[in-house]
């Protein structure tokens, strides 16, 4: 970004400090915790104490009221958006708003949920004020553009939770109104509590009503953007949307632009709850999503497929008339995952043993895929944030299997514990990040070139593919592989996961220069490996990331080869296959021991138990060094590839 973009950027208000680039990392946080018997100080990076903000907590795993705290009314005031009740006042619940989070009371023991807005022009901001009682009443805010949603609160005394949005109607949405704390559709009053006056991009207006605007009385504002486009790299992207959608009874795609994490939906037309969803909690695709409703007082539920998140947006899949009635119109609020770059190898990716603890495999951050094997032999088991509760094994042809311990609503690691420590037991653990790895859940169409969306960022140097529901082998793309030309179109050789064998063309993957930093490509032929009309696929997308990762290849030579990753130090983790004979896809990692003499190493295509009587790799200061120990890593004249971590 040059220097008078930034400086733009921060006189409009959309910049960080120094004038750096705001992301959605920087100003929203799901939060998981558990409440035990002291207080819990939460570490969400969200600077609640110099920018202010507002933070919403609910108990998922036992009923108990959505608490509202925001900066603007202070600490140990909050609200219960379930209810009409005046704010009260119960000072240990929130003590504190913290320059990287905040700090609440010792809650009951439960599972709880926060959700952590902070003020940012073009997201969010939190308006305090005093009624007067006249019609067209008019209240400042800093949002720097016109809201996409309002939602206001008496604060002093007991009323309605009112909410204006702008797809409440097509025309005249200032007209309209619906309350968070109620099942009722949209009505029309005159005049509206808005006045029938529309929002603007510095102030919102209201009516003399005492719902927002009683003389004397108190009342707090929680303001929504809407599709702002000053966010990200190149401050030209939007991180929040307020939209609407008219239910099909069938499925419903709804197109942001980006994937969400976090949707908040109601019904219009119809008296149904409100609900609220997020990708920490769960919305694993094609399976039951963990619901919480802002309505009322009931704990997370997970009974049906209710939406599922992708590159774009969301589908909407169940004809309930809580999600997608046909005919019936609904509105929303989303928010785009994280989206910053990450800048070292221990932000994003982790190896560890089993624990008794839970999470049984820790990582210091959110999970979005893992492998998991026993240096004792075992299939190599895999699992991902979006498949939650199912398995694949990398070894294996085999369809997805349920597997209940296949947990990812953590923020520190993944696995439900309970089977006991084990030390053999390792666990490889990515984070989707901008230009370092992504992970697409998607359905074939049949279509020859099938194209599919992604949020690498990148061009994508190493795609991993499997046919969730059927016996079908592992396709790996990459980047360095052949291609072959048949006179009518261009499709890049490929590798099989689950197979020692040689480069192949199965025509999965398109060429080479069809994979784009937005998109991948599939091929012409062998649909249902990749692409088949009604089959569910699964993909991991890796780039190389200045200093975090390396997609690459090389030519044995008989002799040692340094390996230049452009690491500022030994790789943690390295994938090596030969491609023009058979070898094995084998796995070397700094825990178990990347070293100067006989290093352990796994397959992720077969069973085998880990052998360490080998020296085959070695750490070097940029990357990693390959010796000429048989054919399976540096023979001479034999092709390989490799994946690197820092």
């Amino acid at each position: 970004m040059s220097k008078l973009a930034k400086a733009l950027t921060a006189a409009a208000g959309n910049a960080g400090a120094g004038g750096e680039s705001v992301y959605v990392d920087d100003v929203f946080s799901t939060y998981l915790y558990t409440g035990a018997d002291a207080n819990e100080t939460v570490t969400n990076g969200i600077d609640l104490d110099g920018e202010g903000g507002f933070v919403w907590i609910k108990p998922r795993t036992s009923t108990g009221s959505h608490l509202l705290f925001d900066t603007e009314r202070g600490t140990g005031k909050y609200l219960v958006s379930s209810s009409t009740a005046a704010e009260a006042t119960y000072n240990p619940y929130l003590s504190s708003f913290n320059s990287d989070g905040f700090t609440t009371f010792a809650f009951a023991p439960a599972d709880y949920v926060s959700w952590t807005f902070r003020k940012q022009a073009g997201f969010f901001d939190v308006v305090t004020y005093t009624g007067n009682g006249t019609a067209g009443r008019t209240v400042s805010h800093n949002l720097g553009s016109v809201p996409g949603c309002i939602i206001v609160k008496r604060t002093d005394s007991a009323n309605g939770w009112a909410v204006y949005h702008r797809a409440m109607d097509a025309t005249a949405p200032e007209d309209w109104m619906m309350r968070l704390n109620a099942t009722n559709a949209r009505f029309d009053l005159t005049p509206s509590r808005w006045n029938d006056t529309a929002p603007t991009s510095t102030d919102f207006t209201l009516s003399d009503n005492d719902e927002v605007n009683g003389s004397g009385a108190t009342y707090v504002a929680y303001l929504f953007a809407h599709d702002d486009q000053s966010f990200g790299d190149d401050s030209d992207e939007s991180i929040i949307k307020c939209g609407s959608y008219t239910g099909n009874a069938t499925e419903r795609s709804v197109t942001l632009g980006w994937e969400p994490q976090f949707v908040m939906i109601k019904n219009t037309d119809n008296a149904d709850d409100w609900w609220m969803v997020d990708n920490m909690r769960g919305v694993p695709t094609g399976s039951e999503d963990a619901l919480l409703i802002p309505n009322k007082s009931d704990e997370e539920n997970s009974n049906a497929d209710y939406i599922d998140f992708n590159s774009r947006g969301f589908t909407v899949k169940t004809s309930y008339g809580i999600a997608n009635e046909n005919g019936s119109k609904y509105i929303y609020i989303a928010i785009r995952r994280p989206m910053k770059t990450p800048e070292s190898g221990t932000e994003v990716f982790a190896i560890d043993t089993r624990s008794a603890d839970d999470p049984a495999f820790d990582s210091g951050f959110p999970v979005d895929m893992a492998l998991y094997k026993s240096t004792a032999g075992s299939d190599t088991g895999i699992g991902s944030r979006l498949t939650s509760g199912y398995q694949l094994a990398t070894n294996l042809t085999s369809a997805e299997s349920a597997y209940s311990r296949y947990v990812f609503d953590y923020m520190d690691g993944w696995f439900l514990g309970g089977l006991g420590a084990d030390s053999a037991r390792y666990s490889w653990m990515f984070k989707r990040a901008t230009g370092f790895f992504d992970v697409v859940a998607y359905s074939g169409t049949g279509a020859t070139g099938q194209v599919e969306s992604h949020n690498l960022g990148a061009v994508p140097e190493m795609i991993i593919v499997k046919n969730r529901g059927s016996s079908w082998q592992w396709v790996v793309y990459h980047k360095d592989l052949g291609e072959y030309d048949s006179g009518s179109w261009v499709t890049s050789s490929n590798l099989t996961l689950n197979s020692d064998g040689a480069e192949t063309n199965n025509y999965v993957f398109s060429q080479h220069s069809d994979q784009t930093n937005t998109t991948f490509k599939l091929g012409y032929s062998n649909s249902a490996i990749a692409y088949a009309s009604g089959n569910n696929y699964i993909a991991y997308l890796f780039a190389t990331l200045a200093g975090v990762s390396k997609v690459g290849s090389y030519t044995g030579t008989g002799s040692d080869i340094n390996v230049d990753c452009g690491f500022s130090s030994a790789a943690r983790f390295v994938l090596i296959k030969r491609t023009d004979a058979s070898a094995g896809w084998i796995v070397f990692d700094s825990s178990r021991g990347i070293v100067s003499g006989n290093d352990p190493y796994l397959f992720l295509n077969s069973t085998a138990a880990e052998s360490t009587t080998d020296d085959m790799i070695d750490p070097y200061s940029s990357g990693f060094t390959v010796h000429p120990n048989g054919t399976a890593i540096n023979t001479s004249g034999g092709e390989y590839i490799f994946l690197a971590i820092a």
